[in-house]
């Protein structure tokens, strides 16, 4: 018997993921993560924007083209925002994002199972993606995911370095909806880093925000055996009247300094960002703002999106821009975007560094330096091994490697 567990969205629903295949593994199934034929699906929803949910309502009919006879598990924000839709659609077991392993359980019951708990996830990349809290506080005015994940909750640092232990991957990413609030009885992110300094494996962080990289976080970073020195430092505009709009607690300039302070401990790192284009309240010069602040913090890569109106967020309310405008400006932050990046990876043309092979297509092995440049290298090297090699020039979504000699 096979199960195919598919995923839409962030690198959290990734992991709830990979936890559900380890546990369906553990029923005896084969399970696989891409679409194709199965005799039973779960389908991982997201509702972060209207695209998403689209996608996610869609998911039913796709896999149903595989198999019409297969049973069908949702879950995820799209399902919690929105249950009755997915079961009009047949689904035959509905849940939300707070309680995935509730997947399990309906599964052991359909199957004849005896029900068990959500295990470690199976890892399925090179990389190990490591869920260390849920659910966000900050209620930014545009977002709808602390209404669907709920409040936050963390795990304890004990269970973490145990799952880290345990894993074969030569990477670890740290992360969570909001991993910045890491809390496991009164010790912080900061004390999860030191638990972690004698471990051999290459330590990368999720999604953050900028208040949290002060003297003594950076300090237990940089005490790290092998650390990835990419931070992506969640900003979503550049101009402070939006950023005021949007219930963000910094201002660009505190922002600015906490690159500032970023580059004194890792001159090389790669700050990589969110910023969104079109929110209701964004004039042109709030725009123009957030492409200066693209040259200004010295953006290795910016995620670039148009703002989506969620309902039930204060954002959702507030008069919205003609959607041509919206457009415009997500072409032009794109653009920025694309040439930032490229002065970036530029910078390190001709250095040495070292990567994870991670996989081979079409001649070339990929993998990512700890400062997140995606290299190409010739040849197929063995994958979740490490490698030193010299970056060449542009290629793709990254720059050709040669390995050092």
């Amino acid at each position: 018997m096979k199960a195919v567990v598919f995923t839409l969205g962030c690198k959290v629903n990734e992991v709830e993921s990979a936890g559900i295949m380890a546990g369906i593994e553990k029923f005896g199934w084969e399970t696989d993560d891409k679409l194709g034929y199965a005799d039973a699906y779960v389908l991982n929803t997201c509702a972060v924007t209207r695209e998403a949910e689209r996608k996610s309502r869609q998911l039913i009919s796709r896999v149903k083209k595989f198999n019409p006879a297969a049973d069908i598990f949702v879950c995820g924000c799209a399902s919690e925002k929105d249950k009755k839709s997915f079961e009009a659609c047949g689904a035959a077991f509905v849940c939300g994002a707070r309680k995935k392993d509730e997947i399990l359980d309906a599964f052991a019951k359909k199957y004849g199972y005896s029900a068990q708990g959500l295990p470690y996830p199976k890892q399925t990349k090179t990389r190990a993606f490591v869920k260390i809290q849920d659910g966000c506080n900050n209620f930014c005015s545009y977002c709808v995911i602390p209404y669907l994940r709920g409040r936050e909750v963390s795990r304890t640092i004990e269970d973490i370095v145990k799952e880290i232990y345990a894993t074969d991957s030569r990477e670890i990413v740290l992360n969570g909806i909001n991993i910045t609030s890491y809390n496991d009885g009164g010790k912080n992110l900061t004390d999860l880093i030191r638990a972690l300094q004698n471990c051999d494996k290459r330590i990368r962080l999720g999604s953050l925000e900028c208040n949290i990289t002060d003297d003594g976080f950076l300090s237990a970073l940089k005490a790290l055996k092998d650390f990835a020195p990419q931070f992506h430092l969640s900003l979503q505009s550049g101009s402070n009247a939006v950023l005021k709009a949007m219930n963000r607690h910094y201002t660009r300039e505190e922002y600015l300094e906490k690159c500032k302070k970023v580059y004194e401990y890792f001159p090389s790192a790669a700050i990589t960002t969110d910023v969104i284009a079109g929110f209701p309240t964004e004039t042109e010069e709030d725009f123009i703002q957030s492409l200066r602040m693209i040259e200004e913090a010295e953006f290795a890569r910016v995620h670039a999106f148009g703002y989506s109106p969620r309902e039930g967020t204060a954002a959702f309310k507030m008069k919205q821009l003609p959607a041509e405008v919206k457009s415009e400006r997500l072409h032009r932050l794109i653009s920025a975007a694309e040439k930032a990046a490229h002065k970036y990876a530029d910078k390190f043309t001709g250095t040495a560094q070292e990567i994870i092979a991670e996989e081979y297509s079409d001649g070339y092995t990929c993998g990512y330096t700890g400062n997140y440049i995606r290299a190409y290298v010739s040849g197929r090297l063995a994958s979740g091994e490490k490698y030193k090699v010299i970056l060449k020039e542009r290629f793709k979504d990254g720059v050709t490697a040669k390995l050092y000699e």
